[in-house]
């Protein structure tokens, strides 16, 4: 088989992080003529690829609807239009939670909403539709909070209210990536609040290293996928790609922080070099 497949990012990361250089080979070995676009680059025709996926579209935030309106123009997207909807709002972590899955307690709060009761000890405020941790803070009061609260419905943002989780100081959130809808590795993530942003101003800079994930994280990301795919009606190997975010809670048992299925890194960077070639057969599978 061989075909034509776009890496989508954005103006700022034309060739994204550099978390993705092996794969353009990976997938030439299989047959793919692969280039990255910028998936507002009105000369690029994304219909004309087998497939298109998005790796670096981190300015969506600022965009989504011109984002989701490109993403419904392109028939080959993976992950899909539909996906995308779905999973660049945070409100998705309720829909979640509703269906059984084990959660980071989250309280969405709209700007027509009355002013939340404020958890006891710290937590975090962060839009529902943001990427790449900006606009989230760590609070320690009502009174201190507020005022950020206050600049995110300003900007017109429903905002996500959660008790921080004191594990991330000292383990980390856990991330587990899936390629097709199988396991395929994970790695760790240090606490990124109060962390600069990268030199793009698109993302927070982050310290990863591989690990091998504990039995229980893994059994929570496998039910995160399956609740997913049953509230989306689609298989889990439609999804090209998701990374589960995981954090332990206050009794050691893990928690869904974020779910990621449209633009996340996929540390590559951080796991053993067969990784790409899993992901270009997870690739060449999509078009199955």
């Amino acid at each position: 088989m061989s075909g034509s497949a776009i890496l989508v990012s954005c103006s700022a990361l034309p060739e994204g992080d550099g978390d993705e250089h092996a794969v353009p080979e990976a997938l030439a070995d299989l047959g793919f003529k692969t280039r990255w676009a910028a998936w507002d680059d009105t000369t690029v025709d994304f219909g004309a690829a087998d497939i298109v996926v998005p790796r670096a579209t981190w300015d969506y935030a600022e965009r989504r609807d011109e984002f989701l309106s490109w993403a419904e123009s392109v028939p080959t997207l993976a992950n899909s239009a539909e996906v995308a909807r779905w999973n660049t709002d945070k409100s998705y972590l309720a829909e979640l939670g509703d269906a059984g899955v084990a959660i980071v307690p989250t309280t969405l709060i709209a700007p027509e909403d009355d002013a939340p009761r404020w958890p006891k000890g710290d937590f975090v405020l962060k839009p529902a539709i943001g990427a790449g941790s900006r606009g989230a803070g760590k609070f320690t009061s009502g009174a201190a909070a507020v005022a950020h609260l206050e600049s995110l419905h300003a900007e017109g943002h429903t905002a996500v209210l959660q008790p921080y989780q004191s594990s991330v100081d000292t383990e980390g959130e856990l991330a587990l990536v899936y390629l097709g809808g199988v396991y395929s590795h994970a790695f760790s993530k240090a606490a990124m609040l109060g962390r600069e942003l990268d030199e793009s101003g698109l993302y927070v800079t982050e310290k990863l290293a591989p690990v091998q994930p504990a039995a229980k994280f893994r059994a929570l990301a496998e039910d995160v996928l399956d609740a997913t795919s049953a509230l989306l009606g689609i298989l889990r190997a439609e999804l090209l790609y998701a990374r589960v975010d995981l954090v332990a809670g206050p009794d050691g048992r893990p928690l869904l922080l974020e779910l990621e299925l449209v633009e996340p890194s996929l540390g590559f960077r951080q796991t053993d070099a067969s990784a790409v070639w899993r992901f270009a057969s997870a690739v060449r599978q999509q078009l199955s």
